[in-house]
């Protein structure tokens, strides 16, 4: 039942991420949050589908809890992954989980969460998942000495986050101005409710209106190949028999055998009989034996269990595929970047691995553990270069076999100046705070689109006009590309600014680039360089670094 509820949850935040999407106040184009919940469970979907009946709620939460932070994308998959953390914690061991198990496993997740969050914010997800497990205790309070049943419980407990929802807008202006409530505490309303439908009794959601939760063909071919068949017999009982001088005919074993298996192997010399059955009572198998003689090499395997392993080793193979490398050297870079020219940027910088992603596609921790692994290094820093990613990114370390730093670049050139900054002489503290006060001097600019209609900051902005973000911040609105560049670059200079690095996305051409700094660097003066880069970037037409 628990199995069916996690995996109903992946299917309807699937079906209805779009929803939670458009509920994202800021006008930026990004990896909205209903993509990073449904993208973040569809983890746990691809395990927890091949995962047969004869299981525990222990190893259903395990096995959701670890893929779930492995395949954890942006801060709400994080938090989310770590919400399902207090499962797996709670039900530690456990063959079955009641309502004090559950309430214990909501105040785990919760507390959590917010020790993971620098900065919690209330009238977000955090806010709606505390109030609700607040609820819970005060249920099971009320039903002390008494019985609580599964369903009362998490009915009141998606009544509250419900409740919880709609009151977001009172806790955090900016979401009462725009009109909506938390996307993420949406997320994790929907994915509660489709819990309790299963609790209900109700059947898993079978209709997925995108392709997001799917099981991978190669993945279930490799799971019907190695499975042999239905199992109907649990445990595969061998041993050896020494003859006693009076013992019976082997034939009647045999028989015997035959009623209570199948697979039955029954070998015998003047000395020995050798048995092998598939049976769900081996003690009765091993009591008839000896009956014959003395037993020896004795064998008893639950291939339910190994059938069990199987199909996680199949369902994991991708995240298996690769071997870790053994460290070759002291220090190492993983940077997460987007475009042809960052990413080689990086690489000259001194990248050992670049993670594929931005904006609009969160790396999952999963990700970005494959290259902590792939760097040849002792200790990895990691560059995240943006701050919907920096979450995931924090969650490899207790996952690596090795020292991983993540320093908190929240921007592309914030990661080029602490990676300039690096001293490879120095030792780890010297330089984590010398890359640390690198990042910290630079100021960014990014110039980008609205992805929506919004009312944002006191603007009004409709979609596809062009935004101009100053240190992450909306700045102000403007009609033309390059003079939203230029307007932006002006506001982030001071008086003893000596650098201005002008990186152009896709989807700006090399001579309007070129316009772009010729004009900057004759209005900055010869006092200023303006250096510019071929990014390639999606999604920003302009990112600028003044220093």
């Amino acid at each position: 039942m628990l199995r069916d509820a996690f995996i109903n949850g992946a299917v309807a935040i699937a079906n209805k991420k779009r929803e939670v999407d458009e509920l994202n106040v800021y006008p930026v184009p990004d990896g909205d949050t209903g993509t990073n919940m449904s993208m973040t469970m569809n983890n746990a979907f691809r395990e927890l589908q091949v995962m047969d009946d004869f299981i525990t709620v222990s190893q259903v939460a395990d096995a959701t809890a670890s893929a779930l932070l492995r395949g954890a994308r942006g801060n709400s998959g994080v938090i989310l992954s770590l919400l399902f953390k207090g499962f797996a914690k709670a039900f530690a061991g456990k063959k079955e989980a009641d309502c004090y198990d559950f309430c214990k496993a909501l105040e785990t997740g919760v507390e959590s969460a917010y020790k993971a969050v620098m900065n919690p914010t209330e009238g977000t997800i955090l806010t709606v998942a505390r109030i609700a497990s607040d609820k819970a205790k005060s249920v099971l309070g009320d039903n002390a000495g008494g019985s609580c049943d599964i369903i009362s419980l998490w009915t009141e407990v998606c009544r509250q986050a419900e409740i919880t929802l709609e009151e977001t807008p009172e806790l955090l202006p900016v979401l009462k101005k725009a009109g909506v409530v938390d996307a993420g505490g949406m997320g994790i309303v929907i994915i509660w409710n489709s819990m309790l439908d299963i609790f209900m009794g109700k059947s898993v959601i079978s209709s997925v209106t995108k392709t997001d939760v799917s099981v991978d063909s190669s993945v279930s071919g490799t799971v019907v190949g190695d499975a042999d068949g239905e199992i109907v017999f649990g445990y595969c009982t061998e041993y050896i028999v020494n003859k006693k001088p009076d013992a019976k005919d082997t034939a009647l074993l045999r028989a015997f055998l035959e009623t209570i298996g199948d697979s039955v192997v029954c070998v015998d010399d003047d000395e020995i009989i050798k048995i092998h059955v598939h049976t769900d009572h081996p003690g009765n198998a091993i009591e008839e034996g000896l009956k014959f003689g003395a037993l020896v090499n004795m064998k008893i395997d639950n291939m339910r269990y190994q059938h069990e392993n199987k199909i996680k080793e199949a369902a994991v193979v991708k995240r298996q595929s690769f071997t870790p490398v053994s460290p070759e050297k002291k220090y190492g870079f993983v940077a997460v970047a987007s475009g042809n020219g960052i990413e080689e940027m990086f690489r000259n910088l001194g990248a050992d691995c670049i993670v594929r992603g931005g904006q609009t596609m969160n790396p999952s921790t999963d990700d970005i553990l494959q290259a902590v692994y792939a760097t040849p290094a002792e200790i990895v820093f990691i560059l995240p270069n943006n701050k919907n990613i920096i979450l995931a990114a924090e969650q490899t370390v207790k996952l690596a076999d090795r020292k991983v730093c993540v320093l908190q670049t929240r921007t592309i050139p914030q990661g080029m100046s602490a990676m300039l900054a690096f001293n490879p002489d120095a030792d780890f503290d010297s330089n984590r705070l010398s890359m640390t006060k690198a990042l910290e001097k630079v100021s960014t600019g990014l110039v980008t689109f609205a992805a929506r209609d919004s009312d944002f900051g006191g603007h009004e902005i409709k979609q596809g006009e062009i935004l101009a973000l100053d240190n992450g911040k909306l700045s102000f609105t403007e009609k033309d590309v390059s003079k939203a560049a230029y307007k932006l670059t002006k506001k982030l200079m001071k008086s003893d600014s000596g650098f201005i690095t002008i990186i152009y996305g896709a989807d700006v051409t090399d001579e309007k680039a070129e316009e772009l700094q010729s004009y900057i660097q004759n209005k900055a003066g010869d006092n200023i360089e303006v250096m510019l880069i071929n990014g390639g970037q999606p999604v920003y037409y302009y990112i600028i670094s003044v220093e």
